[in-house]
């Protein structure tokens, strides 16, 4: 069995505010994905679909029956993987996942990655609500395994789930093929790398209690706590890290409640005290996303994603559905088919150069922020700007500005802008 090990990627953080928690009338999403530090996230948009009947989906290990019809989906993802770390889709649904090791063992058997039941969900849902039913479904049908990370050595876990839409969040943290969900209708609320539901479970899988109590974690006369009866007894050392980054997080969200905003998301995405904008060891923050989905359906929910790593070094450029929406080609990795080393058996024996455009002139930037203070100083103005600008136009959409003939395009013109401040 594999599953922890002292150099495992133990952290991610997501968070949401629902109404009255945000400083206006809209829900906000945010998470920072932290992994292994050469690993190269890319953004994949993917227009809606319609399927035969019958088909079927090949996802990163395994093949799923397809559904009649997907709708359209941004997605930040490691670039070797079919599903994403977090991302979104044309109805306003967000969602983002964590690691998790529970009492429950994790195998080295290939299933559904906890990335790819998050893109499943996407395609598949118009609402958090049915994204909770769509995972939930998929891990009784196929169950979650297989490794997480681009190597020859296994790295195995269970998922936890932040997914939110216009009008709601749900938390929904998994245990193997058990499952508990919590609902939240206001307020803020933070996941990491843990279990977080106690007795507050709005909706659990049918045997949940029943199994528990047949393992002896639970006597069945006391209150039913999920995160007390399922998480580990004696936790890893970095898990106990993973707690501190959680109340931080928890307290971050309290000091701003009542006004919370995008621009504050992404502050807190960029906290390094507190090890929410990781950089140590051989794991960092190596994406990051932002989203505002309103209250009101006549205005536009607004994603704004990294493409890179490091979001205290970083621009969030914003990403809208409509008119125009394609692939920028600059945030996309290059494929390698039938030989790529995820492909290929045994897996990962090989590596290769997965780096997308924005991705190498980003790091070169980071080096020059590190080696020429001044020149890195403009440079990283540059960034500042460019990423106030995009604020700026988003305020105005939320407002009820006229918005611009093609919305669509308005993540491809940031990146481009964003690519030449590199040169």
């Amino acid at each position: 069995m594999a599953s922890w090990s002292p150099d495992a990627p133990c952290s991610c953080d997501c968070f949401v505010s629902v109404p009255p928690a945000s400083a206006i009338p809209a829900v906000i999403f945010a998470k920072n994905s932290d992994r292994p530090r050469d690993e190269v996230q890319e953004v994949v948009f993917v227009p809606a679909g319609a399927h035969a009947p019958g088909s079927w989906l090949q996802c990163t290990y395994i093949e799923v029956e397809q559904v009649a019809k997907t709708h359209a989906v941004i997605l930040s993802r490691p670039s070797w993987l079919w599903g994403a770390e977090m991302g979104a889709n044309e109805h306003g649904v967000c969602i983002g996942n964590e690691a998790v090791w529970t009492k429950e063992p994790v195998g080295e058997g290939e299933a559904l990655l906890g990335m790819d039941l998050l893109r499943l969900a996407l395609e598949r849902s118009s609402s958090a609500q049915e994204a909770v039913h769509v995972i939930t479904g998929l891990l009784e049908r196929y169950g979650q395994g297989g490794s997480c990370r681009e190597d020859p050595t296994p790295f195995c876990y269970h998922n936890t789930f932040l997914l939110a839409d216009r009008t709601e969040a749900w938390v929904l943290e998994t245990a193997g093929r058990l499952w508990a969900a919590q609902r939240i209708q206001e307020g803020a609320r933070n996941i990491s790398n843990q279990l977080s539901i106690g007795t507050d479970i709005s909706a659990e899988h049918p045997a949940l209690r029943a199994h528990a109590q047949a393992q002896g974690w639970w006597d069945g006369r006391g209150p039913f706590d999920f995160a007390q009866v399922f998480s580990l007894t004696q936790q890893p050392v970095r898990m106990e890290a993973a707690k501190a980054r959680f109340r931080a997080g928890r307290e971050l969200l309290q000091q701003l409640q009542g006004g919370i905003t995008a621009e504050a998301m992404m502050g807190i995405l960029r906290d390094q005290q507190t090890g929410i904008c990781m950089d140590s060891g051989g794991f960092r923050t190596t994406a990051s996303m932002v989203s505002v989905l309103p209250r009101d359906p006549s205005r536009p929910c607004v994603h704004f994603l990294t493409a890179t790593p490091d979001p205290s070094r970083s621009v969030f450029k914003p990403f809208i559905f409509g008119a125009g929406a394609a692939q920028a080609p600059q945030v996309l990795s290059p494929t390698f088919g039938a030989q790529d080393p995820v492909r290929t058996a045994p897996r990962f024996q090989t590596r290769v150069d997965r780096q997308h455009a924005l991705y190498r002139g980003h790091q070169e930037a980071l080096g020059l922020m590190e080696r020429e203070q001044d020149l890195g100083q403009q440079l990283r103005q540059k960034q500042r700007d460019l990423e106030q600008e995009g604020l700026e136009a988003v305020r105005g959409l939320l407002a009820g500005a006229p918005p611009p003939q093609e919305l669509g395009g308005l993540f491809q013109a940031f990146v481009e802008r964003e690519s030449q401040a590199y040169v």
